[in-house]
């Protein structure tokens, strides 16, 4: 009984032991990490001794250290990037609006200048309404970066939205030869939206549609029920894999850089409209598949 009693004992204590200088530090470095995951990058192990955990720790606390001074140093570089964005944007508004007067007023009397001259002068007018639209994209990032764009929300037919936005890019439509279809079970639905906004996000992905549709047809669904509405646009053109449409809504991003862009994009116009959707507390997904299969958006 004695022998038994002892040996309990000494196995109480080797596992006593190993809880104490195994178990536990593993424990601890696992409560850890999830605070690192969470954001805390300021949390460390408890390092004692000098043994292989104690060693494991200190290795621990490095790499959390070096992961706290990377993760700093892209955070500050990203709102030095945000505010450089921000600066520049403001700063070409006033010279900007002066190129503009000064090439609206070459655009209207270029009937009366040689055929040289007058091409030139179209030329300057539409390249400054292109820079134009690239700065009011720039500017509106920079709102969204300083979380200072808000919602002008009141109760709007989307249907009127839809429609509007399908007569505005009706033109290049044509000129793509693509045919813009759409459907709904729906006649009329009150949402309580932002119209310019949610304009501006029917708008971005139909242009993206009909210029990547090869000349399709391009098919624009909506749907609704008590919750939520949702709307969707279709194209049938040389498509996206997987790794393209998750990347679609990074700035600046291209599938093709060598593809010819001709409704003169900003390369702004998904990322803005991804940032809008979220205001709306909604969502935007785009998916596809390399020909010869259909592409959805």
């Amino acid at each position: 009984m004695a022998g038994g009693a002892a040996l309990i004992l000494m196995i109480g204590g080797i596992a006593w032991y190993v809880t104490r200088n195994v178990v536990s530090p593993v424990s601890h470095a696992a409560v850890v990490s999830e605070k690192l995951a969470a954001g805390q990058l300021q949390e460390r192990m408890v390092v004692k001794g000098e043994d292989e955990v104690a060693r494991l720790g200190a290795s621990f606390n490095h790499m959390a250290a070096s992961l706290q001074e990377q993760i700093t140093q892209l955070a500050t570089l990203s709102q030095m990037q945000q505010r450089f964005v921000s600066d520049v944007s403001h700063e070409l508004r006033t010279p900007l609006t002066t190129v503009r007067m000064a090439a609206e007023v070459l655009f209207d009397a270029r009937d009366d200048f040689d055929p040289i001259n007058k091409r030139s002068a179209e030329l300057l007018y539409n390249q400054v309404e292109r820079f134009q639209s690239l700065l009011s994209d720039l500017l509106e990032i920079s709102r969204f970066d300083a979380g200072a764009a808000v919602l002008d929300s009141e109760p709007t037919d989307i249907f009127q939205v839809v429609s509007h936005v399908i007569d505005g890019a009706s033109p290049v439509a044509a000129e793509y030869g693509s045919e813009v279809r759409l459907t709904s079970r729906h006649k009329r639905i009150i949402v309580e939206m932002d119209a310019r906004r949610i304009d501006r996000i029917l708008r971005n992905l139909l242009l993206n549609a009909v210029e990547h549709g090869e000349g399709k047809p391009v098919h624009v669904s909506v749907a609704a029920n008590q919750e939520a509405v949702a709307i969707s646009v279709r194209d049938f053109g040389i498509g996206m894999t997987p790794a393209e449409a998750a990347r679609v809504f990074d700035r600046f991003w291209r599938a093709d850089p060598a593809r010819a862009r001709t409704t003169g994009g900003s390369g702004l116009g998904l990322s803005i409209a991804a940032e809008d959707t979220k205001l709306h507390n909604g969502w935007l997904q785009a998916w596809g598949a390399r020909d010869p299969v259909p592409t959805s958006g």
